[in-house]
């Protein structure tokens, strides 16, 4: 298969047989261990006298010391999976049965691995500084790494990172200057009233009926809250209630997810959502506790690095780039971009099935596609 192994630059790593491997075992977040003992086993065997190794809980920070440096450049991988049962009917399916990288984050530390290989194999002048990082999908392990003394020492002063895009085909890098992903919120309503018989329903506080009505109330947030040239999503992806069809519920709890792509925005929601819910207690007489759960802040893009990459794509790659819109999709890589000057990009893998899906399958090649632009763009920007 077209590439099968990663050669460039002298190092050669059976790309593939990693990707593989790392898909057997997906783990949620900071639960990596598996997945941190594999990736530590992998960097220490291509390693040298001028690489360090950190590990910060399920994490791992890997140094390669520059020949003259003057600046750290950073690349981040994320390494957890997501609590979804596979359904692909591969030879290498997850081994963990409840478990599933089912957001390309096998694709994102193999590529990692295979770029590592080659700067360790041709020392830049600069440093560069390779971030694992655990629990992007929950609860967040960003913003707790950038606060670590581990990170701390070895901080970058440049960073970038890329996410895989089953939408676009193999060869192809989308990315835009300034902001690509949404600000993210989730969202965990509980409501509490007084539960009994059916029969009796005029001697209860019924949640269902609470629940229900609270649902139909979140979606005016956008349509009547929010400025129609901004943007936002209010989406509850899950309601529980109740325990048997005839017994009035007791408790109800509703899960869902927040995003927008302003900070304001996200205020403007947040209070929105907290006001309707006040209502709700006054008007079915009830008990509700809100929980706001993880939040990641947007990922924006470093115009003139971005600028930068996407010229350097075009004219010294083989791979074609485009400027794309922006997502509601969230990523805990925007709190590194917050701190650090830097940029992620789409890295297009031609998948039917989309992120988070049970039967994504992204293609192969763009593993090779990515570790040979990287490791081009790395090389030039470290020399």
């Amino acid at each position: 298969m077209e590439g099968r192994v990663g050669i460039y630059m002298g190092s050669t790593i059976d790309l593939i047989k990693i990707r593989r491997d790392l898909h057997k075992i997906p783990e949620l977040g900071f639960k990596e261990f598996k997945t941190q003992q594999y990736l530590l086993g992998k960097i220490q065997s291509f390693s040298n006298e001028r690489v360090e190794i950190k590990t910060w809980k399920t994490g791992i920070i890997v140094k390669i010391h520059g020949l003259n440096p003057t600046k750290t450049i950073g690349y981040r991988a994320d390494i957890d999976g997501l609590p979804i049962v596979e359904e692909t009917e591969l030879p290498f399916l997850s081994e963990h049965p409840t478990e599933m990288h089912a957001c390309g984050h096998d694709f994102h530390m193999t590529i990692a691995l295979g770029v590592l290989a080659n700067i360790m194999e041709a020392p830049l002048k600069d440093d560069v500084v390779f971030i694992f990082q655990p629990a992007e999908e929950g609860p967040g392990g960003a913003e707790p790494m950038l606060q670590s003394k581990e990170l701390k020492e070895w901080m970058p002063d440049v960073i970038l990172a890329l996410h895989v895009a089953p939408e676009y085909p193999v060869g192809t890098i989308a990315v835009k200057p300034g902001l690509l992903f949404a600000n993210t919120s989730e969202l965990f309503i509980d409501l509490k009233g007084k539960g009994g018989h059916a029969a009796y329903p005029h001697l209860t506080n019924d949640m269902v009926v609470a629940a229900c009505s609270l649902v139909s109330q979140l979606q005016s947030v956008v349509s009547r809250n929010i400025d129609p040239l901004d943007s936002a999503v209010v989406t509850i992806g899950k309601i529980t209630g109740g325990t048997v069809q005839n017994v009035i519920a007791e408790n109800a709890r509703l899960e869902g997810t927040m995003r927008t792509l302003s900070s304001d925005a996200m205020e403007k929601v947040k209070k929105r959502v907290q006001a309707l819910v006040k209502g709700i207690e006054i008007g079915y007489d009830c008990e509700c506790a809100i929980d706001f759960g993880s939040g990641y802040y947007q990922v924006y893009n470093n115009e003139p690095l971005t600028r930068e990459f996407m010229d350097f794509i075009e004219h010294e790659t083989e791979a074609n780039v485009f400027e794309c819109k922006e997502a509601m999709t969230g990523e805990d890589f925007g709190y590194m971009l917050k701190d650090i000057p830097g940029f992620m990009f789409w890295l297009g893998v031609d998948s039917p099935f989309g992120l988070h899906h049970s039967k994504l399958n992204p293609k192969e090649d763009a593993l090779q596609v990515a570790v040979n632009v990287l490791t081009a763009y790395l090389t030039k920007k470290g020399n």
